[in-house]
Order: C-alpha cells, then structure tokens, then sequence
C-alpha cells in the first residue's frame, strides 16, 4: 500500500511526505522492521521507539510516525499520538478485517479465557469456521499460535484478524483487558458483541483505583457506538449480579442483555447443584426452563456458561443445541484442573490469581470436600502489591492448611512478596515455603484420603518467571511427579 494512501486514515498530522513509498507491513519493534516498513515510535514502560527510529531506517523502514520531528533520510509524519495513529494505520493497512467477521470481545477480571473457549465451541458446533485471542494462544480456524500479552497492541490484532478475513474465518472470539482498553489497542475492532463478567480487585499497579479499573472496562461497551443497524445488532451482554453492572448498562447504546443467578436476568440459573463432578441448574432463558448439566465444577463455571448461552442466543443459536454443546465441555487447561493420578485425594490446578477468584475456587472445594482443604499460593512480582494480604487472608480464611509460596517473582525478591502476603493474616496459622516444587510436594505429602489440594495462581502457565528469565515450570506436571512418588 502505498504511504499516501495509508495516510488518509489519519485526520491531521505534519512532515514532509513528498515522498510517496510503498508499505509493507507496519512495525512497532525495530528488530521486526524490513525493508519497506512504516515505523511507528511509541513510548513504552522501558523504552522509546523514538530511540530507534534510525536503526530502523538502517534495517529498511521506509517511514516514520513519530511525536515529534526526526532527522532521517526518509519521510517522517509527525502526529500528537503514535499510539492512537497505529492502530489508526493498522486498520487501514489490512483493509478494516474486522468489519468482515463477527467479533465478540469479552472483559472483566475473572472469567474470560473459559468463556472465550465455551463460545468458540458453540460457533464451531455450529459449523462456524473461528478465531479465538487470548491469555494462552491465538487460534486461527485450526491453526494455533503463542501470544505475549491477553490482548495483543493493535498492530498484532489486526494483522491477525486480517488472516482470520483471508482464511475465511466467520466468527472471533477474544479477551479484552483494562489495559488494552486503556491504551487503545482494541481501536478500530468492530466489535458486536460485549460481554462482562466481573469486577474484582487486580491491576492496581496500572490502574491505581478501582473507579479507574472499572472505566477501562466500561470503555469496551461504550465503544460499541450510538448507531442501530437492523443487518448489524450491537449487543452490550452484562452480569447484572455484579455491582457494576448498574454503571455499564448506562455507558452504552447497545442492546443490553442481562445473565445472572441472584439477580432477575435474561439468562438466568436457579437450583444450582454443586457435586466434585459437575455442576446442575435450571436455565431460565426466553421464556424457557430447562436443565443443565455441567462437566464444569462451581457457581463461578455457573456464570461463565451464563454468559456464553447469552452469547448463544445473540448469535441466532438454538437454545437446546447451546446447551447440547456447553454439556459436552469438560474443562479448560490450568482451570479447575483436576490431576488424577488415582490418588484417594483429590488435586486441582487453577489459574485463580485474583482475591475474588481464589476465593470462588476455594468456596467451591469446601462445598464438596470431605476432608481438609490445602492451598498452595502465592502472588506475582511487579504487580498490584496490594492485593498480597488479600489474597493471604483469604487462603487463610477457606484453607485447613494454607502454603504460602513463589508465583512469578520476577524482579522482586520472592521473600518479599511473601512478607506482603504475610502482612494480612497476623496471627493465624500457614505455612511458607518459598520454592514452589517444595511447597508443592508439602501439600501432596500431608494429604490423606477425602482431602482436596487446591494449586493456584498459574493455571495453564508453562513457566515461571524469575528475575527477567521464564524457566521451565508447570505446575500440573509438578503435582503428577509428586502425586506419583506418593503412591
């Protein structure tokens, strides 16, 4: 595409553009830049694109955005927001992709990777071909790829769902996080449906207050525009249990519509039926009352799967056929995982890493256990140090034997993330082990017949980070070594 062109996407900028190239591809790491690429400078937490304008001149670009005037050999457009102008480029560049398929963002601090995946499962028992963006891969149709961020910056995203357009894709489904709304990296996705699950505490490091928190989230609903199309609905798909549920239906145009359990809904759940197998309740929906019956275990699975029959129906989906397929799934990875090596206890590995979702995890075991509860936890370094003693207490609270140990450390000391931890439950009785394998096998060696181990905070995760490294770890695999010595 030729720069004039992309440039007409922008409302104003300055620089002389006498030159007119053609573009590539749109890079915003200097290491990717080619021959050809417009480069984009954007400010980071560490670095600065604008650093590297000229050792991405030296590896081809072909021009530069900036926030201000560069000395280079080749044509430099000055802008007031690079950050706002990439995904601004971005669109235009791979033709508006978003506008050739169904996308459905999901946002909320807890419940997003399992409703993606429960929605992608009704759209492709429906014949749909689909995309899926998340915390642990980007799919396209039946193509699988590793993703950095839950919600990649919006050169990436729409690069990807530019392949999705071209590999026929009809449906994408993706998690949208406060921090993507809040720095704009979801500009210029056509979203049609909006999903929200939850607010509870996380990301105060980023965000500082909840109040902020909760404006990032709202975003992704007032963003879905003021205009009704009767060939293109809108639909703003809210749990109303939630106390900002009330604040979000507000911020938006769109057609709300309502899931819930103690609340009056659209789609609703009454006589939930807690087991360690599964989970059963009345659907309310349309006007229908039927029985579900989920592999899923916990009334947070309850509002997950909520959430995605209201997709369902939005989606023009039969209702008997969204709970045929919703009854078939039986877990996502690293999400109330069980490990089952035939022990007479019972282990699960789950990516709670949040005050309310360890807390729902754990509310969940002690409805079902028969013997103790352990739980082997610990929180991420260089996050919201704040939730620490929360999330302590908590463990504490549900827990016969809570284990306090490391998550991802990263660049903090883990002994002082445990101090934090430590900080909230004064007084009561844990245990702390900082290395996670020991604390771990603790909790598998203590274990008798009828208990549940509760593993929490890194889920499907692969690897742990300390210092600036990712070393081998899995926390499943961990629990089956140990599980195995046991027996």
């Amino acid at each position: 595409m030729k720069l004039h062109t992309l440039l007409s996407s922008l409302a104003s900028y300055t620089g002389d553009v006498s030159q007119n190239p053609t573009i590539t591809s749109i890079e915003n790491d200097n290491r990717l830049v080619q021959p050809g690429s417009l480069f984009v400078c954007v400010k980071g937490y560490t670095v600065d694109g604008h650093d590297f304008a000229e050792a991405a001149v030296a590896s081809g670009a072909a021009a530069i955005v900036a926030e201000k005037p560069l000395s280079l050999s080749v044509p430099v457009i000055v802008v007031k927001d690079t950050y706002r102008a990439m995904a601004m480029l971005a669109d235009k560049f791979y033709e508006h992709p978003t506008q050739k398929l169904k996308l459905i963002g999901i946002t909320g601090t807890n419940g997003k990777t399992t409703i993606s995946h429960l929605i992608e499962k009704l759209l492709s028992d429906d014949n749909k071909k689909t995309g899926l963006i998340g915390t642990m891969y980007t799919k396209i149709a039946d193509k699988i790829f590793e993703t950095k961020n839950t919600t990649p910056d919006s050169v990436t995203l729409q690069k990807t769902f530019h392949a999705m357009a071209e590999e026929g894709v009809d449906a994408a489904v993706m998690e949208v996080s406060s921090h993507a709304l809040e720095l704009g990296r979801v500009h210029g996705c056509d979203y049609d449906l909006a999903i929200f699950t939850n607010l509870t505490q996380d990301h105060l490091d980023f965000h500082k207050t909840m109040e902020r928190y909760k404006f990032a989230k709202s975003l992704l609903f007032s963003q879905l525009g003021n205009a009704y199309y009767d060939d293109k609905r809108k639909y703003a798909i809210i749990n109303v249990d939630d106390e900002a549920a009330v604040d979000l239906i507000s911020y938006t145009a769109a057609h709300v519509v309502t899931y819930g359990i103690d609340q009056d809904a659209d789609v609703r759940a009454t006589d939930i039926e807690i087991t360690s197998s599964g989970t059963t309740f009345m659907l309310h929906a349309r006007g229908e009352k039927l029985p579900m019956k989920l592999q899923l275990v916990g009334k947070f699975s309850v509002y997950n799967v909520l959430a995605a029959v209201a997709a369902g129906l939005c989606l023009n989906l039969k209702l008997p056929d969204i709970i045929a397929s919703l009854e078939e799934v039986k877990g996502v990875s690293g999400r109330f995982e069980l490990v089952n090596e035939g022990q007479d206890y019972t282990v699960i590995v789950d990516y709670a890493h949040t005050p309310d979702s360890l807390e729902n995890v754990m509310k969940t075991v002690n409805e079902f256990a028969k013997g103790n509860t352990f739980v082997v936890v610990g929180c991420g370094g260089d996050r919201d140090k704040t939730k620490r003693p929360i999330m302590a207490n908590i463990a504490c609270e549900y827990a016969t034997y809570p284990i306090f140990t490391s998550d991802n450390p990263r660049t903090e000391k883990p002994e002082d993330i445990l101090k934090d931890m430590e900080a909230g439950v004064a007084g009561k009785s844990y245990t702390t082990i900082i290395d996670r394998k020991e604390a771990i096998y603790a909790s598998i060696k203590q274990a008798k017949p009828g208990d549940v181990i509760v593993i929490a905070g890194k889920g499907h995760e692969t690897y742990q980070e300390i210092g600036k490294q990712r070393f081998d770890f899995d926390d499943r695999v961990i629990a089956r070594q140990a599980i195995q010595e046991q027996l």
